[in-house]
């Protein structure tokens, strides 16, 4: 298989990742063939992947604008992937030209990509570290050179969650992040579910499969178990909905979305 310039050496180019296939979702151009064989493989259960992904994206840059519209200018944003038009710093940068966001995910090649988007941006950064690991994100210096946790911060958790299994506590990192948060900050979070997908869970298990083959289990949790994932914050309205449904843009947008984009729950919670 050959390696295209762009991609970092030393990363194994022949297993799947989920941030490539999540560009792949999204109609990027960084991935591999071994990536969108897998999202493919996935698609046949699950079609509307590329819609669930575009609705997580629009949940994202709403959610961003409210945070900024709210005075929160700050933004760490883990699990955050390979960058694609309108991401976190587009968004945040359009409506604060002051605003500030720190990226971190632990693909070299998603971190390798977003060093060349970034570049020239003082008020944006990449750090390679895991969400698993919140002590290694909260004291890495990319992330301590650009945010003061003493002040508030939008804490972005966006499709991210669901990779992390229950042996490795994505509750207690969670956490321990918040205690680290001002008072004032907020938790923007998506969250893959059983329900609200407008098919079968045997046939929804399909794609979860899928990835369990690729060595990245996606835990499809309950809109219980989501919602513990928000303790210690005051939900915003209109609280955990189908992602579509958090401050549409508008009726009329509401009325037109895919039944597919309705799978799994977004919310955005507030730090006293």
């Amino acid at each position: 298989m050959e390696r295209p310039a762009w991609a970092p050496q030393g990363i194994d180019i022949s297993m799947p990742s989920v941030s490539r296939m999540y560009d792949f979702y999204l109609g990027g151009s960084h991935n591999f063939e071994v990536d969108r064989e897998a999202a493919r493989k996935a698609m046949e259960f699950m079609p509307g992947l590329p819609k669930i992904m575009q609705a997580n994206r629009a949940f994202m840059r709403r959610a961003v604008q409210y945070a900024v519209s709210s005075g929160v200018n700050q933004f760490l944003d883990i699990g955050s992937g390979i960058p694609t038009f309108g991401n976190v710093h587009e968004v945040a940068q359009a409506a604060d030209p002051e605003a500030r966001i720190a990226y971190v995910d632990h693909d070299p090649v998603a971190v390798a990509h977003s060093q060349v988007v970034l570049e020239g941006n003082e008020r944006a950064v990449i750090a390679a570290a895991d969400l698993r690991k919140p002590q290694e994100i909260l004291e890495h210096p990319e992330v301590r050179g650009l945010l003061d946790l003493d002040k508030p911060v939008a804490l972005l958790l966006v499709a991210v969650l669901h990779f992390i299994e229950d042996a490795d506590d994505p509750y207690a990192a969670v956490a321990e992040l918040r205690e680290a948060l001002a008072p004032g900050s907020l938790i923007v979070l998506t969250h893959a579910s059983y329900e609200g997908i407008p098919l079968t869970q045997e046939v929804a298990g399909g794609t979860v499969g899928v990835y369990r083959t690729i060595r990245n289990p996606l835990i499809m949790r309950s809109r219980k178990e989501i919602s513990r994932f928000f303790e210690g914050f005051e939900m915003v309205e209109p609280g955990l909905v189908a992602m579509p449904e958090w401050r549409p843009e508008s009726a009329e947008a509401l009325a037109q979305e895919d039944p597919f984009t309705y799978s799994g729950f977004a919310g955005v919670g507030r730090t006293a």
